[in-house]
This record gives C-alpha cells, structure tokens and sequence, in this order.
C-alpha cells in the first residue's frame, strides 16, 4: 500500500499512525520506499513521521550537513513534536546525531543504522559513472549483502541521479560535508539510551564502525544482524523490527 506523501510549508513528508512520534532519517539516496516494512509494523502503535530531505532542492551551499539539520529542525518545529525517537540510517544518522547535539530535551531515544558521523567509505574511484547503467546496478547492489535487493526500480532512481547535473553537484557536495563532520569529539556527549543496528556485511560503514559507535556512546547498545548491508531495515526487515521493538519498549 503507498503511503500519502503530505505537502505542508516547505516539508514533504509521510506520516501514519499515533502515539509516540518516530522520526525517519533516510540516507543519501534513500527514499521512503526504504521504510515501507517499519511503518507497516510501527504505525499501529506510534506515530511514524519520514521527513523528505531536500537532497536536490536546496542551493548548492544549503546542501550539507548543516542545511539538513536545520530542515529537521524546523520540519519538527512545524509539527510540534516533543520529545521523539529519532531513527536514521547512513546521513540520516549522522543528521540525527546533530540534531540531537542542538536539542537534546527534544529527542528519547536514537537509532542508528549504517550510520555516517565516523567513518564512511568515500565516493571516490567508485562514484557511479554517468552513462554506465550496468556499472551503477553494479554499485547499488553493493549497498546490499544480496545484490538482488537492487531492483530495477531502484538502479533506475541511482541512474537518473547520476545523469542530472544540478544532483550531481549537490549529491556530492552533500557527501563530503558530511565527511568533513565527523562527530568523534561530541559522540561521548551523546548521553540518551541509543541502540545501534547494524548489517555485518556493509561495506559503506563496516561493522568496526559500529562497534566504536558502541565504544564512545555513554548508553549504547549494538545489535549486529547476519547477512546485511548498508541497509538494515530493508534488507532484514523481521529482525530490524524486533530488535527495534525491543529496545523501544524499555525506554
């Protein structure tokens, strides 16, 4: 079932359900699509709140880190949510790290997932390559363990990407913002109940990544789920869930 994509201000955003708000982060070239599975399982008890980051709609220098954060800060302003669950997988845990630094009285708990904000592989020699369609299914099913997972729907969403000048300049404008941000110093300061969930196979932010994630953050958790990518609640999205009710149920 496609969920209702809401127009309000400047926000385009998905929300279902009531309760508790649950705020998803998505990464640099995720979409909505990416949550299908969590909403389904979440909706009928909280509030599930998916904010579309303005990845291709900002000025090049509002395309950062920084230009992110402050739409979240002003999408939950808008929505007067208190209190929230910030969940975010690649940037959109890194975004909600920096979100939380800026207000903490206004986040619960965090979840991150493939998270950037310490380490991440760069685009570098890898960077899709504009006309090579096969090269770009190549490297979007390497965002999973299971390279099947890229659908064509989904090599179709990265190719046309690719291909459009004005995304490209932000796409990596945005990415190297976000290699400049590295949160190391301010992590130990993150002082929430935190569960980080983790694919052991991801290649983007391997699970080392995590583990120091685990290491720096006062009130951590890790789980690690077998056979997965950078994209955990695609992926495996039965165990995602389970991990995530589990911790959400004790805080």
């Amino acid at each position: 079932m496609p969920f209702e994509i809401k127009h309000e201000h400047r926000f385009n955003y998905c929300e279902e359900g009531n309760g508790e708000v649950i705020i998803l982060l998505h990464g640099l070239f995720g979409a909505l699509s990416n949550f299908n599975q969590l909403i389904h399982h979440f909706s009928p008890e909280y509030k599930i709140a998916i904010p579309l980051l303005p990845l291709y709609n900002l000025a090049v220098a509002e395309t950062t880190i920084t230009g992110m954060t402050d739409y979240i800060d002003e999408f939950i302003e808008h929505k007067k949510y208190d209190r929230v669950h910030l969940l975010g997988n690649s940037l959109g845990g890194h975004i909600a790290q920096l979100y939380y630094l800026r207000k903490p009285h206004k986040v619960k708990t965090m979840t991150l997932t493939g998270s950037s904000g310490l380490f991440e592989n760069s685009l570098g020699d890898t960077y899709p390559r504009k006309g090579d369609y096969e090269f770009v299914k190549k490297k979007t099913g390497e965002t999973f363990y299971n390279p099947e997972m890229a659908t064509k729907e989904l090599t179709d969403e990265v190719f046309e990407i690719v291909n459009n000048r004005e995304k490209v300049i932000r796409m990596v404008s945005m990415a190297k913002s976000a290699v400049r941000c590295n949160l190391r110093d301010e992590i130990p300061n993150m002082n929430l109940p935190v569960c980080l969930i983790w694919g052991k196979e991801d290649i983007i932010t391997p699970a080392f990544v995590a583990e120091e994630f685990r290491k720096l953050l006062p009130n951590a958790e890790l789980r690690i789920i077998e056979k997965c990518g950078h994209a955990a609640m695609m992926e495996q999205p039965e165990e995602f869930n389970k991990i995530l009710e589990t911790f959400l149920s004790k805080n």
